[in-house]
This record gives C-alpha cells, sequence and structure tokens, in this order.
C-alpha cells in the first residue's frame, strides 16, 4: 500500500449505484489502486452489497442472506445494474486495484474464504492485494483460523475505550475508524502496535489533509476523483 492510501468505498458511490461493476469501474477509470465493498453470504455464495435488508437499494424486501440467490440476481441495484457475484468483481479488479472486503453478514466468513483461496491458487491474486474487514470480531477470527495469510482491519464505530478492546488476532493489520471516532492519540497508539488506521468515510479533501497530518494512512471516500490525481497532496490542485 502507499504511504496514504485511498479506498474507493463501495467503487466510486457517490457518483454511482453502490456496490455495483458500474460502481467499480468508475473507481477504476479514476486510478482507484484499492476499493471497498462489502458481502453477505446468500445461499453460500458471496454476494457484494451493504445493508442487511434489500430495501433501500432496490425494489426487493427481505433480509439478503434469507433470500433465494436467484431472486437477489435479478434485482435492480441501480441504473439497471445487478447486485454483483465477489466473484465478478474480483474478475473485474484482478491486476488492476487491490480490494478491502468487508464481511458484512453473518457465515460470510467460509465462503469468501473459499472464493479467496480459489483466486490465490490460480495466481491472479496475491495476499497483499486483499484485506478482509469486519465489525464482528468472531467472524474476522473465524476468517483468520481459515486464510491466515491475508491481513485484517478491525472496524469501529467508535474509538475504541483502549488498545485492549482491539483484537490481537492473528493478521491484524489494521484499523479502521469512524472520522468522528479518531484522533492523534489512538492514531499513535495504533502505530505503536504495528497497525495502519484508515478512517470512513472521508468525502472532502481539506478532511482528508487534516487526517493525514494527524498520521492516518488512508481513507474511504465515496468520491475518489476528489482525490486521486493528487493522491501525495491533498486537496488537488
Amino acid at each position: 500500500m502507499n504511504a496514504f492510501t485511498v479506498f474507493a468505498h463501495r467503487g466510486a458511490a457517490g457518483t454511482e449505484p453502490e456496490n455495483t461493476l458500474r460502481s467499480f469501474r468508475k473507481a477504476l477509470a479514476c486510478g482507484a489502486e484499492w476499493v471497498e465493498l462489502d458481502v453477505h453470504s446468500v445461499e453460500g455464495v458471496p454476494v457484494v452489497f451493504h445493508d442487511n435488508r434489500l430495501n433501500r437499494r432496490t425494489k426487493g424486501s427481505g433480509v439478503i442472506s434469507r433470500r433465494p440467490l436467484e431472486y437477489v440476481l435479478s434485482l435492480d441495484a441501480g441504473l439497471g445494474e445487478r447486485i454483483p457475484l465477489l466473484d465478478e468483481v474480483l474478475s473485474l479488479l484482478s491486476g488492476k486495484a487491490g480490494v478491502n472486503i468487508e464481511l458484512k453478514g453473518r457465515r460470510t466468513a467460509e465462503p469468501v474464504a473459499a472464493l479467496l483461496a480459489d483466486r490465490l491458487s490460480g495466481g491472479a491474486w496475491t495476499p497483499e492485494h486483499l484485506l478482509v474487514s469486519s465489525f464482528d470480531p468472531a467472524e474476522l477470527s473465524r476468517f483468520s483460523r481459515l486464510m491466515p495469510q491475508i491481513r485484517l482491519g478491525a472496524l469501529f464505530r467508535k474509538a475504541p475505550a483502549d488498545m485492549g478492546a482491539v483484537p490481537p488476532g492473528q493478521g491484524l493489520f489494521s484499523l479502521h475508524l469512524h472520522k468522528r471516532a479518531v484522533s492523534a492519540e489512538i492514531v499513535d497508539r495504533a502505530h505503536g502496535r504495528g497497525l495502519r488506521v484508515f478512517v470512513y468515510t472521508v468525502n472532502d479533501p481539506a478532511d482528508a489533509a487534516r487526517l493525514k497530518n494527524m498520521g492516518v494512512d488512508g481513507v474511504f471516500t465515496d468520491f475518489p476523483e476528489r482525490f486521486l490525481p493528487s493522491r501525495d497532496g491533498f486537496p488537488p490542485t
């Protein structure tokens, strides 16, 4: 990863339907070297979608993990785009960008690990191009046991009260913090444990500049086009 990493959050979610192939294509066109996406397991197949329920992003209904895969893949996720399989997104990104996969739903660790193992065995991907994160320490732990070579990111909505709250599991690489939860103190403490700090969701280049000066290692943004043309100095000129 670069000294300051810009993750295209759900692709280029500020201008395209989030977590769709169209959104990821736009992120690549903006020059994104890393994208972030969310995964649920539907009939044991990893699909790329953020919400637990289908209602906000589609005209479908119900909890995504409880619906038939055929039904989920039939829905319009925006501008005629359907909800993609993780396998399809990996094919699109292969050799073009790394990916941060957030394990969003329950029982996602096993199918995601199986798919990544297949991709790694084929040589198209390497562990350095992969980062797996979750708010759920148990899900991260399950994934780590299956794929110890893949780096992990622990997600927090609020800053952990102490670094002892951060899971010490094998492969932990980074803390992913809400922009209102980050401080210079927690960045220093994380760095003291050898962890990187990535902040979500940052759409103002001035905020990114402030965070970079604080020592933050990267940001997630819905608008990669605002950041990538001048990655080494914010705001872009």
